[in-house]
């Protein structure tokens, strides 16, 4: 497949990005992803030959980039708990029309992969570090982990040369929003961008509340308080993080409000899970089945046929559509969708 045929959906929205998990399973308990005690010693992750192979996931990621996809983001679980990681990224490199390929990772692994997935041909990472603190940082992981291999982790990434390199913390009432500023200090003027990121309502086991979500408009004041700030254009159309710069040429900072200021409009995003299933929002209940029909002999033109239906009947808005009644309602786990 060589020609690119752009699909909108019901809203008009373009597919262009594809997040590709490629496990369920974390070596971390972060309590706003798979909170200790719901992913416990005993809890059922997918057998190995329920999850897509590599050779499967290249060629979902060609239907994709068929129809107009150009950026990928490797995610999980925790991706880099994935064997032969670097393998997939190298056929993923390969596929025309693929422009960049992202990675998210709790960063404890990166020391031993960082360079072999640069060599590999991955363009950037993201990390999460939600706190600066050892103590916040490893009640929130869910194992006690202080922030010194996620230091390491980071330094690797920056020596391999995956940056620009983000920084994803994930903001909770009464749990860390105290760290807000020393994440700001800590990043600012190093080329890192930080990204604070409103408690969200991903899943059903993260006893989301809204009383726990930090708006982002707070978020915002209170960094500007201390370093002034003016709002930047979005790099691209779609971006999920609302940009600002320090007035003092500090570098920016991004701030991701999909709880009180929703950006379904400018959604681009599928996600793919580990098991093979395609799915049109990040706070969906149910995919769609793609590996199934791969497995059973479908062409690259069913498989792009299949996927091109699903994105056009596309008509996803649930940040927008936020209220008591849907928080409740059925919906996959981060840890299974990406993020």
């Amino acid at each position: 497949m060589t020609d690119v045929t752009h699909v909108k959906d019901t809203r008009g929205r373009r597919l262009r990005d594809l997040r590709i998990s490629v496990t369920d399973r974390c070596n971390l308990r972060c309590n706003y992803c798979m909170p200790a005690d719901v992913f416990g010693p005993d809890y059922p992750f997918l057998p190995r030959k329920e999850i897509l192979d590599h050779e499967e996931i290249a060629r979902i990621a060609r239907v994709f980039a068929s129809l107009g996809v150009t950026k990928l983001r490797l995610t999980g679980g925790e991706p880099l708990l994935r064997r032969d990681l670097d393998q997939l990224i190298t056929m993923l490199r390969g596929i025309p029309g693929i422009e960049d390929i992202a990675l998210t990772t709790n960063g404890l692994l990166l020391p031993a992969f960082a360079r072999k997935l640069k060599d590999a041909g991955l363009d950037r990472v993201t990390v999460s570090l939600d706190s600066l603190d050892d103590a916040v940082f490893g009640r929130m992981n869910g194992k006690g982990v202080g922030t010194a291999p996620v230091l390491k982790g980071i330094d690797s990434a920056i020596q391999a040369g995956l940056t620009p390199l983000k920084l994803n913390m994930v903001v909770k009432r009464g749990e860390n929003d105290t760290e807000i500023e020393a994440m700001a200090r800590r990043w600012r003027g190093t080329g890192i961008i930080v990204r604070f990121i409103e408690f969200m309502d991903v899943g059903t086991k993260n006893g989301w509340r809204m009383d726990d979500v930090v708006p982002a408009r707070e978020i915002v004041q209170r960094i500007n308080a201390r370093w002034p700030l003016e709002s930047a254009d979005p790099n691209y159309q779609g971006e999920v993080a609302s940009r600002w710069r320090y007035k003092d040429g500090q570098g920016e900072i991004g701030v991701i409000s999909s709880v009180t200021n929703t950006f379904c409009g400018d959604c681009t995003r599928a996600r793919l899970s580990a098991r093979g299933e395609l799915y049109t929002c990040l706070f969906a209940a149910k995919g769609h089945d793609i590996k199934t029909p791969l497995r059973a002999g479908a062409t690259d033109y069913e498989l792009q046929t299949l996927v091109e239906n699903v994105w056009k009947r596309r008509d996803d808005r649930y940040s927008e559509i936020r209220n008591e009644s849907t928080v409740g309602l059925p919906k996959a786990e981060m840890s299974y969708l990406g993020g």
